[in-house]
């Protein structure tokens, strides 16, 4: 069982280029992208939910791609990969940490669960993930908690920031204290942030958790203040199963005019186009 992949988009956002493939007949299907090594305890009825792809070095053609540990929905850790081009096709490298994960999500946020972004304006990955796993109460459980490191640093654990509120600021200690005060966002479904050259500000895509709707938030900063959801598009779920996922493809129009997004429905790829007045 393949439980995440990798394709590349084209300029067509209904097409893509399966990669990893294998040599299955009539149909080839995908290979895993995040390996689940046997040795660490994992099967291929693991889950490795990633984000994003983060460039680290453009010359060398590597990446950071942050991905949670889903033991049969348990989530139990996070984790940082390496992604290298090699003939031409992004595959993971090494996972890093003793044993392929850095965060403990039963004490520390599950960074990167929510959204990774390499900052078009600074040096900086930022990464964003819900609370350990202690935390169980609603509201609580919807709490949005950030880091960040300077991408040349992405592999190494000890180099990374986390975000500890507006009084305490960027501190190099994990954070311990899951609260209202160091969050960044409350209630924002798993996404993708994007700089806009139209509005001259950071844009989370998302799905919300009010129903299957697109929504996007604003903000001055990666770490925010993010504003409320402006809900952009209601979709309607296929055979009613799961809405979610918001992505963006800002290369499709790097003015900021118009924004194109992405999203899954029930295990279809669906697209809209915004244009923004």
């Amino acid at each position: 069982m393949v439980r995440n992949a990798v394709s590349a988009l084209t300029d067509d956002p209904l097409l893509v280029h399966d990669l990893h493939l294998n040599d299955d007949e009539p149909v080839p299907h995908q290979r895993q992208f995040t390996p689940f090594r046997e040795e660490w305890g994992e099967t291929n009825q693991f889950g490795f939910g990633g984000t994003s792809i983060c460039e680290v070095d453009y010359d060398k053609a590597v990446g950071a791609v942050f991905f949670l540990v889903n033991d049969h929905e348990n989530y139990r850790s996070a984790g940082v990969a390496r992604v290298e081009v090699i003939e031409g096709v992004p595959t993971i490298t090494q996972r890093l940490g003793d044993r392929g994960w850095w965060w403990d999500c039963s004490e520390v946020a599950k960074y990167g669960d929510i959204a990774a972004y390499r900052d078009v304006n600074s040096e900086y990955i930022y990464i964003w993930g819900h609370p350990p796993n202690w935390v169980t109460e609603w509201p609580h459980t919807e709490y949005i908690y950030q880091a960040r490191v300077k991408a040349a640093d992405a592999f190494n654990l000890d180099a990374y920031e986390y975000w500890w509120g507006k009084e305490k600021g960027w501190r190099t200690e994990v954070l311990t204290e899951h609260n209202a005060e160091t969050a960044v966002m409350w209630g924002a479904g798993q996404g993708q942030v994007v700089y806009s050259e139209y509005f001259k500000c950071y844009i989370y895509v998302h799905l919300n958790l009010d129903g299957p709707k697109v929504a996007l938030r604003t903000a001055p900063k990666p770490e925010g203040p993010w504003s409320q959801d402006k809900e952009v598009y209601e979709a309607t779920p296929i055979d009613g199963g799961f809405v979610y996922a918001g992505v963006a493809y800002p290369y499709l129009d790097e003015t900021g005019k118009t924004l194109t997004i992405a999203y899954t429905n029930n295990n279809h790829t669906q697209v809209i186009k915004v244009t923004f007045e």
